[in-house]
């Protein structure tokens, strides 16, 4: 059972502002994107829930690769925008507007990712299911996820919980991945936490007083902390990283 609908959908996008920019090479995980497509033959690349398609328009202006992008809500005036920020005419990105759950693959791609999405679904396993079904042989699987098992998930919890409602806090937890990724008959598997320190609200100017100072309080210090000791570690990194191989 998904913990989300479209309608959290339409409204989560209708309240975000700032979408339409170029894709910088630092973005999150583009580094790792880059390797792993360095490292195996990368043509096709299927990016699921991830509009508005930052990945997959980085991916088709930077290492050519012909890119989809899978999600239930597709505005195509944001898209289309995206594309022409970051150099590419209207159209350059494939897109598949579907439930991922109704959706048969008509094809294979060399690489299935997805970034802030198998935390919203109760069965963990199936949903990762859902990417490994999209794989060639041999393809690559690059699962991200938010870590809200430490110290930014109890700022969620405490501050925000409504937001923190919406995420399968049980979908966080290494060992789960890992074996799932086992019973998929994944190879190669890798689980790992992914950055130093990180905390934030959504709509934080909407958030109680007390989280937005705290915030400001924790922030410089772990900062500081975690430049002279780099550590990646379940109480402070903001993401979880799952790759494999099918």
């Amino acid at each position: 059972m998904t913990l989300t609908d479209r309608t959290f959908w339409l409204n989560y996008w209708e309240s975000k502002e700032g979408l339409i920019f170029k894709v910088p090479n630092k973005y999150p995980f583009l580094p790792l994107i880059r390797q792993l497509a360095t490292a195996r033959p990368t043509r096709s690349a299927l990016e699921l829930g991830g509009f508005p398609g930052y990945y997959s328009v980085w991916m088709k202006k930077h290492l050519n690769t012909d890119t989809t992008l899978l999600d239930y809500v597709v505005h195509p005036k944001i898209l289309h925008d995206l594309e022409r920020a970051n150099g590419l005419p209207e159209g350059s990105v494939g897109v598949i507007e579907t439930d991922l759950f109704q959706y048969t693959p008509r094809q294979g791609f060399d690489l299935v990712m997805s970034n802030g999405l198998i935390e919203h679904f109760d069965d963990t396993e199936n949903i990762i299911e859902k990417h490994v079904e999209s794989l060639n042989p041999g393809g690559t699987l690059l699962v991200t996820l938010p870590n809200f098992r430490g110290l930014n998930g109890w700022f969620q919890k405490t501050f925000d919980p409504e937001n923190y409602a919406k995420h399968n806090i049980q979908s966080m937890d290494l060992d789960r991945l890992r074996k799932a990724g086992e019973r998929l008959g994944l190879k190669n598997i890798q689980v790992y936490y992914d950055g130093r320190f990180m905390l934030w609200l959504e709509r934080e100017h909407e958030k109680p007083l007390l989280g937005r100072i705290l915030r400001k309080v924790f922030w410089l210090p772990l900062k500081v902390f975690f430049k002279l000791v780099p550590v990646e570690t379940k109480a402070f990194s903001p993401y979880i990283v799952l790759t494999a191989t099918k």
